[in-house]
């Protein structure tokens, strides 16, 4: 069961997320908390594992044990808080959460499994936004592709895809043909034009709103933002606020949309921690901070104490692990 005298965090599928280690390692300290950021993932060589206080390894999602893992790993290392990173552990964990927040008496930072169910299969996020009056692009049936009734360009991506990858834009009938044979369960929409941006959105576990930060994503590399620029928008930041309250996910959200001619239209919600969420905490909008706090009791409020047009350049480092497999780092150049 949790120390409740340590905040330990076990962050799962740790991979190359170094700087949300970083982030919370860093919000512990200048909160003066105690307790470890455990690293967990299934290869022994991701960065981040080598940058937490231990790491643990973890088996492949698909594995049918990766639950009972978690809870393994939660109850060695006696954790208070276990946050998921990517899509695939989502689903799988949100429905055992109620047996792994019992059995090791961690909070699971995860929204409801009808939730998850509506983020990662985004024909079920189209038919939720179209529901609750959110703008989206047109979502052509089969009948429609089949009848050519379409103009160009589109966009061709899979239900439940991520990270961008096996997404498409067609600007001819050729483009569109080899997109629909390149992916599997393509969803065929029209393609948006306009600026593209990346709220980061932390909402308490009652689903209150604590803070709503856009940002425009000026250079992107392999789906993951390589640079971006906090901003206000008060009309992103209106629509993104009807758009929680509507749906009540919890923890740290991650919301891609366009402004466009029409408005804001909404390209998919991430109910997870974005790669390019430490951005916001950077900004001020620490998520890791409000996590550590609602651990210690506290109620938060909204707030809007985040700076604003600050670029974000974001670049790889490497961590060198020696013959004995002990890391070094590249501040520390004299190995």
């Amino acid at each position: 069961m949790t120390n409740r005298k340590n905040c330990n965090v076990l962050i799962l599928s740790a991979g190359r997320r170094v700087e949300l280690i970083k982030c919370f390692r860093n919000a512990r300290d200048r909160l003066h908390i105690t307790g470890e950021i455990v690293a967990g993932d299934l290869s022994e060589l991701a960065p981040a594992l080598y940058y937490a206080d231990r790491r643990v390894s973890l088996p492949l999602i698909s594995s049918g044990t990766y639950p009972d893992a978690v809870i393994a790993a939660a109850r060695e290392y006696h954790i208070a808080l276990i946050v998921p990173t990517i899509d695939t552990e989502l689903l799988p964990l949100a429905k055992e959460k109620e047996r792994i927040e019992k059995d090791t008496g961690a909070k699971l930072l995860l929204s409801d499994p009808e939730i998850i169910e509506i983020c990662r299969d985004k024909r079920k996020t189209q038919r939720f936004m179209e529901e609750h009056g959110f703008l989206v692009p047109r979502l052509y049936t089969e009948k429609e592709l089949a009848a050519g009734d379409y103009s160009f360009p589109l966009f061709i991506k899979p239900f439940n895809g991520s990270s961008s990858i096996n997404t498409y834009r067609a600007d001819n009938e050729t483009a569109l043909q080899a997109a629909l044979q390149a992916v599997d369960e393509p969803m065929v929409q029209d393609y948006m034009e306009g600026d593209e941006y990346t709220v980061d959105v932390f909402l308490d576990y009652q689903s209150r709103i604590i803070s709503i930060v856009p940002r425009l994503r000026i250079a992107v590399r392999s789906g993951e933002i390589a640079k971006g620029k906090i901003v206000r928008d008060e009309e992103i930041s209106a629509d993104v606020r009807r758009l929680m309250e509507a749906l009540k996910p919890i923890g740290h959200i991650t919301v891609q949309l366009r402004k466009t001619k029409r408005g804001v239209e909404y390209i998919e919600i991430n109910p997870r921690f974005g790669g390019g969420a430490p951005m916001s905490v950077m900004a001020g909008a620490d998520s890791c901070e409000y996590l550590y706090r609602l651990w210690q009791g506290e109620e938060l409020s909204y707030r809007e104490n985040y700076r604003s047009d600050l670029t974000f350049l974001r670049f790889d480092a490497c961590v060198m692990l020696d013959e004995k497999g002990e890391p070094h780092y590249a501040e520390n150049c004299s190995v």
